[in-house]
């Protein structure tokens, strides 16, 4: 290969967009080959084994080829997609241009299409990998994490077709070339210098935007540092109510099982992404620390008016006040009483590592399976924040739009199994956890109230720990402390 296509081609590879991933699933391509694409811009979404995440490309320039068809698995350190920087020019400025004949093989994209091939894969052994090294000369900083592993990591792939020869050909071939890898209108469109003043905001901000039709130039940024946010963009469609909506991005769709065939007897579904992760994760903790529930029937009647009360109050206005906002806010009062019980138990330095703040986690049922997205710092939210916080997490997690970082770090979880009409289970402490709580279906039942027997709103608590730090005094003391506070709301005042 030589020096003018190693910096006309660069190539982007797989990232490692949580801590430690090995691999991600395509899940859409938004560019095909011949598209112009610029510095930011969202390609593609992939589905990790903790969330689906957007990747921006880094460089500006045209689509040359798509390595990966969607629903392949691709390894963290892959090419995925390669990226002409230069088009319509036959190599970098520095080099002479070719001598006007070319080879004859190359125009018939047979044998010399072969030897161009293996040629490059023999310059890239050598030289390295062109989007590390090029990402490198250009001076550019890779953006995600994970960019730019080692090379020794990654094979080098065979490029294919005969782009790796253009620069060896004339003028009239290179044209000809471009034309047969798809992008020969791309020269009469010169790719134009990114502005330096173009508005600062998130890839997914970007996409939002443009599925609203909002110029982001005309938004007033409320974020850090200038960042629009996407509570800027939907504050700018507010006066145009008819302003159509995100529609839902197909890859993130309820997956729907395969259809049998006639007669089958049994259906294979491969287990990947979230469903092989949660998997993973619940066999490890089931069988690394050991389990034990606890149980408590709550009248939560007084709880259920004061949520009718709440969600009349002015200071509530914007935000979604139901049970499970109180049942967080009692759960971090006991945590506040009880701070031990928020710990992980380190075995590498047999240390119980007790925390000083609370990431709470919410399981939520997710059209991807199962994911724990946390509220980082809960413990210093006012019920507004947290409510607030609450309701974001939740509407983004059945977007599918949930980030590996929200799911990294929790300290205790609540699930709420209740919303499927069950009295209440056993839950699995999530990895590196101590507790999590169970929240049953509130339901009327008969209840002795003042020594009569009354109509009560009523659920079941169960909170599972980890006995090797947690002993049955405790959790006990924690779980008859959330029944307290939902049974008598008033003490989240006196004991908060």
């Amino acid at each position: 290969m030589t020096a003018d296509t190693s910096t006309r081609y660069r190539e982007f590879k797989m990232p490692d967009v949580g801590e430690g991933l090995t691999e991600a699933e395509i899940l859409k391509w938004y560019v095909q080959p011949g598209d112009v694409v610029t510095d930011g811009q969202v390609v593609c979404e992939v589905e990790t084994a903790k969330a689906a995440v957007e990747l921006p490309i880094p460089y500006d320039g045209v689509v040359h080829e798509l390595r990966f068809a969607e629903g392949t698995t691709v390894d963290v350190g892959e090419s995925i997609i390669t990226v002409d920087v230069a088009p319509g020019s036959g190599g970098a400025e520095p080099v002479a241009p070719p001598a006007p004949e070319a080879p004859a093989p190359a125009s018939d994209g047979g044998s010399g299409a072969s030897s161009s091939s293996s040629s490059s894969s023999g310059s890239g052994s050598g030289s390295g990998s062109a989007g590390t090294g090029t990402a490198a000369s250009a001076g550019r900083t890779p953006v995600l994490v994970g960019y730019g592993v080692a090379e020794a990591s990654t094979k080098r792939r065979a490029r294919r077709g005969p782009a790796a020869s253009v620069p060896e050909q004339g003028a009239a071939a290179a044209a000809v070339q471009a034309e047969m890898n798809g992008y020969a209108t791309a020269p009469a469109v010169p790719v134009q210098e990114p502005a330096r003043t173009r508005p600062l905001a998130k890839p997914p901000v970007r996409k939002l935007a443009k599925d609203l039709g909002v110029d982001l130039a005309t938004i007033t940024p409320t974020g850090p540092d200038g960042v629009i946010t996407r509570e800027d963009v939907h504050a700018a469609t507010a006066p145009a109510e008819p302003v159509q909506a995100p529609a839902p991005v197909p890859a993130t769709a309820p997956v729907a099982p395969p259809v049998p065939a006639a007669g089958a007897r049994e259906t294979r579904i491969p287990v990947k992404g979230v469903r092989k992760a949660t998997a993973a994760a619940m066999v490890g903790s089931a069988f690394t620390a050991p389990h034990v529930t606890e149980f408590v029937t709550v009248d939560v009647t007084r709880t259920m008016k004061l949520v009718e009360e709440l969600k009349a109050d002015r200071e509530m206005a914007g935000v979604r006040v139901n049970p499970l906002l109180l049942i967080a806010k009692a759960l971090l009062v006991a945590i506040r009483r009880h701070p031990e019980v928020n710990a992980t138990w380190d075995e590498a330095r047999q240390e119980i590592v007790v925390k000083h703040y609370v990431n709470l986690g919410i399981a939520a049922a997710t059209p991807r399976g199962l994911l724990v997205p946390n509220i980082k710092d809960a413990h210093d939210k006012t019920l507004p924040q947290l409510a607030a916080a609450l309701g974001d997490l939740v509407s983004t997690a059945r977007e599918g739009r949930t980030t590996p970082v929200a799911m990294q770090g929790g300290t205790v979880t609540i699930t709420n199994v209740g919303v499927f009409g069950v009295d209440t289970g056993t839950p699995i402490l999530n990895p590196g956890e101590s507790a999590i709580l169970a929240v049953g279906a509130i339901k009327l039942q008969p209840w002795v109230h003042k020594g009569k027997v009354k109509a009560r709103q009523v659920t079941t608590l169960a909170l599972s720990f980890d006995h090797r730090l947690i002993d049955g005094e405790l959790g006990s003391k924690v779980l008859a402390d959330i029944a307290a506070i939902l049974e008598q709301p008033k003490r989240l005042i006196t004991w908060a």
